[in-house]
């Protein structure tokens, strides 16, 4: 086991690694720039490094620099958490030339599945379904209109190196298509220097599903069951939950081995989070994998009662798995909320500041992932995620009068956040009677 892992990334992620950390008897080291100086979670490190200025570029993201602080702090390995470098292929190889440990996948791996056009690839050969689209990267603009008459619209384009939502773009005919190809591609040459496209059928109204994995180094592989991200707003995910409250049995398990396959054809190993969408006949298709961990894992952990970030840690310490599948039960309802800085009454603007009041819900059911505090600064230059709120409860009906209450409760002021929109979401008909899809905010919530 290692006996001092650094943990580079920031905010309420780096504090839930450090928590991990020394329940596991490991020192955790933690790395800050100048704009989370001073932030209370550092004091709960048993290091505290700065790396650099604000900018992500210059910290965060500033390989060299967290190197550097891994050598200086003497770790055995280090976790990137998710965001910022946590899929970076190239960092996990440097990771592993310095001789540090890389929790996580190999960088093979990671790149295989993190190009969204080569994990097509592999979950055609491990037999996962795929939504009807192309084959690898498009050539040109001919090829994805000739491609998109085959196979009929809409269709969506898409970034190969792509995630977040940027890079994508729906078209409805081949007027549409023309001006949108130019766009995606724009957008994806500026956000991932790689203006890579490939293209699929649109599937009209899908629920968003995803799988979570765990694999070991010796070929095991486990998954912890499902989580339904229907819920979202430009493709960001807003509200999670467990289990998926429209899969019948049958489907659910199908599923879960469609992702177990596709980790084993890839040989991955660690983390990983399986996506698919689910159309309106209940049929599912792959649309991607993340190499990381979640923000959503702690719905994960609440219905399954299992700690995936000390799992992560372990199988990276060459550990295998002692888990078989029959060990890993589900059992009620879990559900999260992201509390964003941000002002639902202008277009979700970011609302960055300092944090006057501060009170967290709880009772019974109740978790909350922060790393703020009553005196702490909103940062205008990183994700405006300022906390996560989750409930455990035996029924979904339960699971939402819990989290309204907990919503009622929490006190982030006096700058903005989505507390009101969750609210409003959780209150709607459609989604207490499970008739959502990825769309619902924009079509249903748009007031």
């Amino acid at each position: 086991m290692f006996s001092r892992i650094l943990i580079a990334n920031r905010g309420e992620i780096a504090l839930r690694i450090i928590r991990a950390c020394h329940e596991l008897g490991i020192e955790a080291v933690a790395v800050f720039s100048e704009a989370d100086r001073g932030a209370p979670y550092l004091e709960t490190a048993d290091e505290a490094i700065c790396i650099g200025p604000a900018t992500p570029a210059k910290s965060y993201l500033n390989i060299p620099a967290i190197i550097s602080a891994a050598e200086v702090a003497d770790v055995d390995a280090i976790h990137p958490g998710y965001g910022f470098l946590a899929e970076n292929a190239h960092f996990a190889e440097i990771c592993q030339e310095c001789g540090i440990t890389f929790i996580g996948p190999d960088a093979k791996s990671m790149r295989m599945l993190g190009d969204k056009v080569q994990a097509r690839l592999v979950a055609q050969k491990a037999r996962v379904p795929l939504v009807p689209g192309s084959e690898g990267e498009l050539k040109d603009e001919a090829e994805a209109i000739k491609l998109a008459n085959k196979i009929g619209y809409p269709v969506i384009l898409k970034a190969a190196a792509g995630g977040g939502g940027r890079g994508m773009r729906v078209a409805h005919n081949d007027i549409s298509l023309h001006k949108a190809f130019a766009a995606a591609r724009a957008e994806a040459e500026a956000a991932f220097k790689n203006g890579a496209l490939y293209l699929e059928k649109y599937i009209v109204e899908p629920r968003h599903v995803e799988v979570q994995v765990m694999a070991d180094k010796s070929g095991n592989a486990v998954h912890f069951y499902e989580r339904d991200c229907t819920i979202q707003r430009r493709h960001q995910k807003l509200i999670e939950e467990s289990p998926c409250p429209v899969l019948d049995e049958k489907t659910r398990e199908e599923l879960c081995r469609s992702a177990l396959r596709l980790v084993h054809e890839a040989k991955y190993h660690n983390a990983a989070t399986v996506e698919f969408l689910l159309d309106r006949d209940k049929n599912f298709y792959f649309i991607e994998v993340n190499t990381r961990i979640q923000v959503e894992h702690p719905v994960t952990e609440l219905v399954t009662g299992q700690d995936l970030i000390k799992w992560q840690i372990q199988i990276a310490a060459g550990n295998p798995l002692t888990l078989r599948q029959r060990d890993i039960k589900h059992t009620g309802v879990a559900m999260e909320c992201r509390i964003n800085a941000e002002d639902p009454a202008r277009n979700f603007a970011p609302c960055p500041g300092p944090i006057h009041r501060f009170i967290v819900p709880g009772g019974p059911g109740v978790r909350v992932d922060t790393h703020l505090a009553q005196g702490s600064v909103v940062s205008p230059y990183y994700d405006s995620m300022v906390a996560k709120l989750i409930v455990h409860q035996p029924t979904r009906e339960q699971a939402i009068a819990t989290m309204k209450r907990a919503l009622r409760e929490f006190r982030i002021e006096p700058i903005k956040t989505t507390i009101p929109a969750c609210l409003k979401i959780l209150s709607h008909n459609l989604f207490v009677k499970n008739q959502v899809d990825t769309s619902f905010i924009e079509r249903h919530m748009s007031s």
